[in-house]
């Protein structure tokens, strides 16, 4: 069999698996933390500044967001640009969608919080009742990808309710709520490098607390001094983490490459 059959199958096991997903690296997090900053302040600049509003903003993104998926599911082996594209789009979405159920909805914030940890509970039941698996390093095939970025849809869309549940609600502010975050995951990184925390739930509950831990940043740059920013502006802040992304992206790719 040839090198391009190997990888004509849809959705079946493939004759030399290979991940559709990155390995979790210091450029994994890296690029995650600065994809979520952008996507809080991307989503900010679009709904805001642009007067597009959520609604316009939030139909626009998400049927971006369904292209570049497609882009994603469409490869048969991870490509960073690719992957970490659909990453900073779904940041914005996930934090959209948050948004929407505050703003327009009026839904509470403990509420969206209790409903995305429900859903993202279902994710994690039925990914694992159909692949007897929920690792990050099996992503062979698009179901158990279609699951994967579901459940990355919800860690974005919960640690958006999460944060701005700390952040706002309980007024804490952005900096204050960012240490929190920053404490809570090196507590997480501890646990698993000390304690033996399971590596997989310590990976989900990095990736949930990382959404917030980035949002409280790029808010406290982006936003104007009176709401207890530093004033830099999202245009000004969402360049600058889509510059950072941009050069580590690729960095990866010029090393994928050479692999």
């Amino acid at each position: 069999m040839s090198y391009q059959q190997t990888f004509i199958y849809p959705d079946e096991e493939l004759t030399n698996p290979v991940s559709r997903v990155p390995e979790v690296t210091p450029g994994f997090w890296l690029i995650k933390l600065m994809a979520v900053t952008m996507g809080e302040t991307a989503a900010d600049f679009l709904a805001v500044n642009l007067g597009l509003g959520l609604t316009a903003t939030t139909i626009l993104m998400t049927a971006i967001l369904a292209l570049v998926i497609r882009w994603q599911f469409a490869q048969r082996r991870y490509v960073p640009a690719v992957y970490w594209s659909a990453v900073v789009l779904i940041s914005i979405v996930g934090t959209l969608i948050t948004d929407n159920m505050t703003d327009n909805l009026g839904i509470p914030l403990i509420d969206s919080t209790i409903g995305f940890t429900i859903l993202l509970g279902a994710t994690f039941a039925a990914w694992f009742a159909s692949e007897r698996t929920l690792s990050i390093h099996e992503v062979y095939t698009a179901r158990r990808e279609g699951f994967y970025w579901l459940a990355i849809l919800f860690t974005f869309a919960l640690g958006t309710a999460v944060g701005d549940l700390i952040s706002e609600q309980f007024g804490i502010g952005y900096l204050a709520t960012g240490i929190l975050f920053g404490l809570i995951i090196a507590s997480l990184a501890s646990g698993y490098a000390a304690l033996k925390l399971d590596g997989l739930w310590a990976f989900w509950l990095c990736y949930i607390f990382t959404r917030p831990l980035g949002a409280s940043f790029g808010d406290l740059l982006s936003q104007p001094t009176e709401y207890g920013g530093l004033g830099f502006g999202t245009i000004p802040t969402s360049l600058g983490f889509l510059a950072v992304i941009a050069i580590t992206v690729a960095a990866m790719t010029v090393k994928r490459r050479r692999v």
